[in-house]
């Protein structure tokens, strides 16, 4: 993604300001360690380029910055659920406008905090208090933090998931290892399988992985690097590329696709609702990825 065309809005330092496109503000960090934007709207990490490297981070060329629909590719943030469990799918935090709340730089990078509270939208859809706010650093890796807090008087539960589309040379060509060897299948009715070592891809996939390691790798011959993806504060990792036939049944998304991306997500997976993390008043939950190529 091109961030150095759009017009600035605001220049809040030398290496962060606002710039828009379209319907959407996006935070534009230029730093001698990486280029990135982040979106207000659904606190989107749109691009996140070491300096003299390819992007780490897909991102399609169809979705719309219209400030509406979810942003497609990126990494979306999935909360207060992650999945078709509720509606909106995945959750509201990704269509929601977040405000920045801090930002600070220094030689080995810069920080972007996002933040988002409790509306008389979202209490309509999901009748609880809450703040989260969305810590990104942007240095020699990319560091994404969503951070929970419970500001109601009750208990609830919730689901998420920061939904990394990474940015590969040739689907067909990555390997992946890390994600453990027990998944559950979503395109065969939820059924609960065991896979190998090393994954390689020839068709779609969207699975669940119940027991990942703290880091996935994706070697990837084709842009000769490998992508590493460190996780914390999950209870699975999820594997998805749609394949052909999904792309092109993607508005958003180019036929071809899903030659380029391949998601592997930092979750806290739940059936449904009543089974997600328990979060008391005024507990907190930190979920993490970290990503980085070598």
């Amino acid at each position: 993604m091109n961030l150095h065309s759009l017009p600035t809005i605001t220049n809040l330092s030398d290496k962060v300001s606002i710039v828009q496109k379209d319907d959407v503000k996006i935070v534009r960090v230029i730093h001698e360690k990486a280029t990135a934007g982040i979106a207000l709207h659904g606190a989107h990490v749109l691009s996140y380029q070491p300096a003299g490297k390819e992007d780490l981070i897909w991102m399609s060329s169809n979705t719309p910055f219209d400030g509406k629909a979810a942003l497609r590719g990126g990494i979306p943030v999935c909360w207060p659920w992650f999945g078709k469990i509720a509606e909106p799918a995945h959750g509201f935090a990704r269509i929601n406008e977040w405000k920045l709340a801090d930002h600070r730089e220094s030689e080995k990078g810069v920080i972007i905090a996002l933040e988002l509270e409790e509306s008389p939208e979202t209490l309509l859809i999901w009748p609880y208090k809450f703040k989260t706010r969305l810590y990104v650093e942007i240095g020699d890796e990319l560091k994404v933090s969503l951070e929970v807090n419970n500001t109601d008087e009750k208990a609830w539960t919730f689901s998420s998931a920061l939904h990394t589309y990474l940015n590969v040379g040739d689907i067909t060509q990555i390997s992946t290892t890390g994600m453990g060897d027990e998944y559950i299948d979503k395109l065969q009715d939820a059924k609960l399988c065991k896979g190998d070592d090393t994954l390689v891809l020839t068709d779609t996939i969207d699975r669940i992985y119940t027991t990942p390691e703290a880091k996935i790798t994706v070697t990837d011959p084709v842009l000769k690097r490998a992508l590493m993806v460190e996780n914390s504060g999950h209870n699975s990792a999820v594997l998805w590329n749609p394949w052909s036939q999904g792309s092109e049944a993607m508005a958003d998304m180019p036929d071809d696709g899903y030659k380029t991306m391949f998601c592997v997500e930092s979750t806290i997976h739940a059936p449904c609702l009543s089974a997600g993390q328990i979060l008391q008043p005024k507990e907190q939950h930190v979920l993490t990825t970290t990503i980085s190529a070598q």
